[in-house]
């Protein structure tokens, strides 16, 4: 906690007092590479408007930004890339999405942070910032190790991500009963749920109990059916609480799907991964009191109002990562000479930012999140 207070302090004074505690003429120089026309360019546009807003909070005239339109494309990310390179340039923020990453490890003395949360390690030169599956599951064990929760099971899609929950779940070790897979075709959700909850088991043991007793002499059996057909099922579910590796639509129907088969949060912890507060979760009466781990909230507000308040709009969820991310590689490259930028992101630091704290090692970024609670219609912090 000490050296973490510390670090925090640091940080302040780099972010208020650089000019005075540091002599340096070495630029610091860092390469955009984001899609400023095109399908998404409102992406690359809300991530440059969130690092001028970093930019003008650092204050520091040795942080200079290139920003270079990359066109959403793998070829035009390249050559983007290679004009910045010719300038001197080996430190990039981008590209935002994973399929432009190609061919950029012939950049080898270049360090290229992408907003991607694939967590690959096919290149050598490459970051990934996202917010991890990784970084989201250790937060859910924490939780569940906090609270003594030891029946867990794992419900994870038949999607493009399944790789990487399973590489979370390898890489953190969580202690998991069972790991069910699904197809996440809305028609096939329901059939699944019910086999992975026995539901027709529970259901055949509630109406053998309900025929027992009619059979029975217990002089109350009238009261004790009554109460039995309420019920809609019978019986143990071996599982206390469930992991649901999905989003939007797919996820509430996973969850409908498993109140249907009479599992609840009564009886079970609902946990989701990062929904980045998803209004639409206050709204449903289904998606109360599930848990999902995510970044700080309060600072996301804060961020996203500063936003909105200097280009009435508001930011997308990459804006916010790009903030921190040009605030880590300017506490990182103060730190640290210039001349090789590959050391820089391998040695082991931690900095905090307003997504929370970020752990670096080995050119590996894990996000230390929050978690929290859907409650009343309401986002509760849990810790």
């Amino acid at each position: 906690m000490k050296k973490l207070l510390n670090l925090i302090f640091f940080v302040f004074i780099f972010f208020n007092f650089t000019n005075k505690l540091f002599a340096s003429e070495d630029k610091i120089k860092i390469g955009l590479l984001l899609p400023l026309a095109g399908q998404n360019q409102e992406i690359g546009k809300s991530v440059l408007r969130s690092v001028n807003l970093a930019i003008n909070k650092i204050d520091d005239p040795i942080l200079e930004i290139y920003p270079k339109n990359n066109f959403d494309n793998p070829d035009d990310n390249i050559k983007a890339a290679q004009e910045l390179y010719n300038q001197g340039i080996r430190i990039f923020i981008g590209p935002i999405f994973d399929k432009n990453i190609k061919n950029l490890e012939k950049f080898s003395d270049a360090i290229f942070i992408t907003f991607s949360n694939k967590n690959k390690t096919i290149q050598k030169n490459l970051i990934y910032a996202g917010v991890n599956a990784t970084s989201q599951i250790a937060t859910i064990k924490k939780f569940l190790e906090d609270n003594g929760i030891k029946k867990t099971i794992c419900l994870i899609p038949e999607a493009d991500f399944k790789e990487e929950i399973k590489k979370g779940i390898s890489q953190t070790k969580i202690n998991l009963k069972k790991v069910f897979y699904y197809d996440a075709e809305p028609t096939e959700i329901t059939k699944r749920i019910e086999k992975i909850t026995r539901y027709d088991v529970r259901k055949q043991n509630l109406l053998d109990e309900i025929k027992r007793v009619e059979n029975s002499d217990d002089p109350n059996k009238e009261k004790k059916i009554k109460n039995l057909e309420k019920r809609d099922t019978l019986g143990k579910l071996g599982f206390d609480s469930v992991i649901i590796s999905d989003f939007d639509e797919s996820l509430k129907s996973v969850i409908t799907s498993l109140i249907y088969t009479d599992v609840n949060t009564k009886r079970v912890h609902f946990i989701t991964l990062n929904q980045w507060f998803d209004d639409s979760l206050l709204k449903e009466d289904s998606s109360q009191n599930i848990y999902f781990p995510s970044i700080n909230k309060k600072n996301y507000d804060n961020f996203s109002n500063l936003f909105f308040k200097k280009f009435n709009s508001y930011p997308n969820q990459i804006s916010f990562l790009s903030y921190d991310l040009v605030g880590l590689v300017y506490y990182l490259t103060k730190k640290n000479s210039l001349d090789d930028v590959n050391k820089i992101f391998n040695q082991k630091n931690v900095f905090k930012g307003k997504t929370g704290i970020f752990e670096i090692k080995d050119k590996k970024i894990r996000h230390v999140l929050n978690f929290y609670k859907v409650e009343k219609g309401k986002f509760i912090k849990i810790f």
